[in-house]
């Protein structure tokens, strides 16, 4: 059988470090595929004026499959001021690769699991109702609509002709805002349409009859914001009462949501929302499992082209310590997440327990697990490199 072909796009920062360290452990994990490389971020962005070229799409359109590192991105402003000398005269504006990834390609489905590993020193505990310490199992998994909301990039700052006056033909826009100075108004949309939101609510109850989830639920903000998420709750309501009889339906508001996810987090399991506050959800739980350095996602749509990447940024002031200190646990599991969606489950079922009993073990943490600043000297202090949590990882494998 031909080898798969996975498309790499290392990107900015600490992207490729992570990258490269999940590929060592997809080969000792008996995984075989070529890689080819993708390049994405913000280095094209300052020689070329595009951080997401078309030779990168080319090769998704050809492959399907691609892990992603990070990138690196900044306000416009600064990113005007890095463009190569010779481009700035031809009015680009940079907007984030990945985004543009997610809108080309529809890949509408963002899939962010959070789990907790025994013996992670970074897991959430509270105390019960007689001061004892509980450490309570987290299991969610959020679905975030990855391509609509505050992230589809409808916008105006100074807005003009039938933009304005479409504003103005909105009585609370006239009472609210009517005497602002044009100028000094700027605008972003929220849209949503029913085919985005039925693809994600369905992709959600799906995966919670699937994997034996009791409930979904909706976190939005249905009682103010009532057009868009009010939308959403009603079309999970009929979905829920036609679809999915014995799964239960909760409806949270964000806002109260983030109080509930660290007073008892252990309710939950699958949570679906639209984009902004899927983002923001989503964050709020990795920091329940410890932080960034084990937050997975896959990206993935009706295009058939996946995308898999750890949800953590391109942290540059690390990509340029002499040894690498950072957690490639994100990037690992993502990897799982690639070998899930292409019916690899048992060599992800491999890496997830050497990743579970390395864990568990304690011997090899890196700087974050050792509740340390990232700093340089975290090696000597005892800290684990990146390196040295990819052998652990291989050696248990």
């Amino acid at each position: 059988m031909a080898k798969r072909t996975i498309v790499a796009m290392p990107g900015d920062g600490i992207g490729k470090t992570v990258l490269d360290e999940t590929i060592k452990v997809l080969e000792a994990a008996g995984f075989e595929a070529d890689y080819v490389e993708g390049d994405i971020g913000w280095e094209f962005w300052c020689k070329e004026g595009n951080p997401l070229p078309q030779r990168t799409i080319d090769l998704l359109d050809k492959h399907k499959v691609a892990l992603f590192g990070a990138i690196t991105s900044k306000p416009k402003d600064e990113a005007f001021e890095e463009l190569a000398p010779e481009l700035k005269e031809k009015n680009l504006v940079y907007s984030s690769p990945i985004v543009a990834l997610r809108q080309h390609f529809k890949l509408d489905i963002c899939i962010r699991p959070c789990k907790s590993y025994i013996g992670n020193p970074l897991n959430f505990i509270r105390r019960g109702a007689n001061g004892e310490i509980e450490e309570p199992a987290v299991d969610v998994v959020v679905f975030r609509q990855n391509t609509e909301g505050l992230y589809g990039g409808v916008e105006w700052s100074n807005p003009q002709g039938v933009v304005y006056d479409a504003l103005m033909s909105h009585p609370k826009f006239v009472k609210n805002f009517g005497d602002v100075p044009q100028e000094e108004i700027s605008v972003s949309t929220r849209i949503f349409s029913k085919k985005a939101t039925e693809r994600i609510l369905r992709a959600a109850f799906n995966h919670a009859r699937e994997f034996g989830y009791k409930s979904v639920t909706l976190c939005e903000k249905p009682n103010v914001i009532r057009e868009t998420s009010g939308m959403m709750y009603k079309m999970a309501l009929q979905m829920q009462k036609n679809d999915f009889p014995e799964i239960e339906l909760w409806n949270t508001n964000i806002d109260a949501q983030m109080m509930w996810l660290t007073k008892n987090p252990e309710n939950y399991g699958v949570i679906v929302a639209g984009n902004m506050f899927g983002d923001i959800i989503s964050d709020g739980f990795a920091g329940l499992i410890g932080g960034l350095g084990f937050a997975c996602s896959a990206q993935m749509g009706e295009s058939g082209i996946a995308i898999f990447e750890p949800t953590h940024g391109s942290a540059p002031k690390y990509a340029d310590y002499e040894v690498s200190i950072v957690n490639p646990m994100a990037m690992m599991e993502s990897a799982c997440m690639m070998l899930d969606y292409i019916d690899e489950k048992a060599i992800a079922a491999k890496i997830r327990k050497a990743i579970a009993d390395v864990i568990e073990e304690g011997k090899v943490r890196t700087y974050d697990m050792s509740k340390m600043a990232g700093r340089p000297n975290v090696i000597e202090k005892g800290a684990a490199s990146t390196s040295q949590m990819t052998d652990a990882i291989i050696a248990k494998l």
